[in-house]
């Protein structure tokens, strides 16, 4: 899940480099933490967050098998 978060997000920003995804695991959830570079925030949450629901979208598709409930934070 964590290797299609961060293909999603380095295909949209202008510094792929920058881009830093990270997988956390707790009792109930799945967090993946995505940091980008400050210039590439809009790119990433879009207007009014739409990248970001689609983004979150995807994930929730492609995580419906795990046991576990997978969330997408944009820190």
């Amino acid at each position: 899940m964590r290797d299609l978060v961060e293909y999603i997000v380095k295909s949209l920003v202008t510094n792929p480099d920058e881009v830093d995804v990270r997988r956390v695991e707790n009792d109930d959830n799945i967090i993946i933490e995505v940091r980008v570079a400050q210039e590439d925030m809009g790119k990433v949450i879009g207007k009014q967050g739409r990248i970001a629901k689609a983004i979150r979208s995807v994930v929730r598709a492609a995580s419906s098998k795990e046991a576990k409930k997978v969330l997408v934070d944009i820190i």
